[in-house]
């Protein structure tokens, strides 16, 4: 099963996904698993007005992404969402999410 590792780079605790600083930690404990394929990672910065104020998480997450090339076979790096996708191709996403620009916001319950 092919997987990315999400990331929660906004150290939010409203989010899941492992802190920056236990990324390499997670991959190492599951890359003896034969069932899962680690690809990539993915992250979502806070819920932030200005899409310019993402670059730091984006950033962060791309130099994680870097480091684990050196010794994980990993492709994508998914960031950034429809306000932000352009950053996040900046600093180096190669998968982005831009679900409200194409389908619209969604009514909440």
């Amino acid at each position: 099963m092919p997987v990315l590792i999400e990331v929660n780079s906004g150290l939010e605790d409203n989010k899941s996904g492992v802190l920056p600083l236990n990324v390499k930690t997670l991959i190492n404990d599951i890359s003896g698993l034969h069932n899962i394929k680690v690809m990539g990672l993915m992250t979502m910065g806070p819920l932030l007005k200005n899409p310019e104020d993402y670059r730091a998480y984006f950033q962060e997450t791309k130099k994680l992404f870097d480091d684990i090339k050196l010794t994980v076979d990993v492709k994508y790096l998914s960031m950034g969402m429809s306000d932000s996708y352009q950053i996040a191709i900046q600093e180096g996403a190669n998968l982005v999410r831009i679900g409200t620009a194409i389908f619209g916001f969604r009514q909440t319950a």
